[in-house]
């Protein structure tokens, strides 16, 4: 038996297994349901696949990196580096390949979760730890007609690299964060690309550009460096907190000015201006960040339609005022499901009540990490811990120390159970959504930060620091501790 089991490889997984290493905790394994680690950036591979943090801030802040190439990275420089942390830290020993996560059940009678995975085999472990993600669920729109397109077709998430796509006319359903870093790639090699916009989005330049190697060198002589532009980056983003909130209107119109501005740069056509500005506040749905997309969608070859979709025929795309737009090749740039929280993953708590059970009217959480009646399981980037203007990563670690510090409890005291209390979720919980209901991501009617019942499940309402200075010693009395001989 082990005493811990971690589901998934991606930053969450990583950090949360060198942390337990750090504490001496060695009996754990990590399930990883695909034949190599990396989560999030093993699976997106689309062309121009990058994060929208800067590299020096999307890294763990105890393994600072001097070899990024650019100031914001691209996948596959992003999964070296969780390969490198990996090995480094030696947490590939403790990985199982190809072990999907299909049931966890809480056994009361030895407290202990009893997994399955999808190939039969079965673990038993004190204590469980999903780092499954937020984002990694593909939402694929029903329009009428998909069937029939006798082109080829798939989502960005799964982008099919067989596909060629050069002298092919390419219809882009979406504008969101992955299309507007494959749009300009496409574009270059394309012979048309027609990008269908449902929603305008708020969007800054990145001012990217390679590191020059006497810059890599010198913070590799003087790491202090490379903390101090962390620490600059970390400040900049706190800034950006200031536009989740209702007020500081003077800073909302200065950063929205500053990306009409930004668009007129590219754009000359005054209509297609008009429709590359949004109709709600900066803030209220994901902030965009490109140096290329604006100048993609002013190449001749390049359209932007903003009428909505009618249905998918044979030979291209049909939109309401009647147009047909003729295409080879559609890319479906949806997004992904949202709220998607321990999806498709059959576990079962106190008396087998499923987390679907207990979250039915939305996902109730502690901190993001515990939910009560699910005793010594833990959640990694769970409900209410996104975030709309810093790093994750910031979040990732606070996670993963706290749950660390109550791993090692459980195993030094040999508790039977550690439970949180039904009273404190209920009043932390209550708290958050209020505190949301402030917020500015409310100021809008849909968005994939809003559940049905007007709730905000995904993002935390404070800042960084806020978080990581309530997540920095676990109060046990908000626990309900069942001990060996009390069971």
């Amino acid at each position: 038996m082990y005493s811990s089991i971690i589901v998934g490889t991606g930053f969450s997984g990583i950090c949360i297994a060198i942390r337990l290493k750090e504490r001496g905790l060695h009996n754990f394994v990590i399930l990883e349901k695909a034949e190599d680690l990396g989560g999030t950036w093993r699976e997106n591979t689309y062309p121009g696949a990058e994060c929208d943090i800067p590299s020096a801030l999307y890294s763990y802040s105890f393994e600072p990196y001097p070899y990024w190439e650019y100031k914001w990275s691209h996948q596959h420089q992003i999964l070296d580096y969780l390969k490198y942390c990996s090995k480094k830290y030696q947490v590939d020993q403790h990985i199982h390949f190809q072990k999907e996560l299909i049931s966890a059940i809480w056994e009361e009678d030895s407290g202990h979760w009893r997994i399955v995975a999808k190939d039969g085999s079965s673990y038993q472990t004190k204590t469980l730890i999903t780092a499954v993600g937020q984002l990694h669920y593909p939402s694929t729109p029903e329009i009428p007609g998909f069937a029939d397109f006798k082109g080829l077709s798939f989502h960005s998430a799964n982008w099919n690299h067989e596909v060629k796509l050069e002298g092919k006319n390419i219809a882009v359903i979406g504008n969101a964060a992955s299309a507007v870093q494959f749009i300009p790639q496409i574009s270059k090699i394309a012979k048309s690309v027609t990008v269908f916009q449902r929603t305008a989005n708020w969007m800054l330049p990145k001012q990217d550009r390679l590191y020059k190697e006497w810059e890599k060198k010198l913070v590799m002589r003087f790491p202090f460096l490379l903390k101090m532009y962390r620490f600059r980056l970390w400040m900049l983003g706190g800034g950006l907190y200031f536009l989740m909130g209702t007020g500081n209107g003077l800073l909302r119109r200065y950063y929205q000015n500053l990306t009409k501005k930004y668009i007129k740069e590219y754009i000359t056509d005054e209509q297609l201006v008009n429709k590359l500005i949004p109709d709600f506040p900066m803030g209220a749905k994901r902030i965009l960040f490109s140096d290329d997309y604006y100048e993609a969608l002013n190449k001749d070859h390049v359209g932007l339609v903003t009428d909505s979709i009618k249905r998918i025929q044979k030979d291209g795309v049909k939109t309401d005022n009647g147009s047909l737009h003729i295409c080879d090749v559609i890319v479906y740039a949806t997004g992904f499901k949202t709220n998607p929280f321990l999806m498709g993953l059959d576990i079962r708590g106190k008396n087998g009540l499923t987390i679907r059970e207990a979250w039915q009217d939305g996902p109730r959480n502690y901190l993001g990490m515990t939910v009560s009646d699910f005793p010594c399981m833990f959640m990694m980037y769970g409900p209410n811990t996104n975030l709309g203007h810093n790093s994750i990563i910031i979040m990732s670690e606070a996670q993963a120390g706290y749950i660390a510090q109550a791993v090692s409890a459980i195993e030094e005291k040999g508790w039977h159970s550690l439970d949180i209390k039904k009273k404190v979720l209920d009043t932390y919980f209550d708290n958050i959504q209020s505190r949301l209901r402030q917020m500015i991501w409310t100021k809008i009617e849909t968005s994939w930060y809003k559940s049905a019942n007007g709730n905000i499940p995904n993002n935390w309402p404070g800042r960084t620091m806020e978080y990581t200075w309530k997540t920095r010693k676990v109060n046990f009395s908000d626990y309900n501790i069942i001990r060996k001989n009390d069971s």
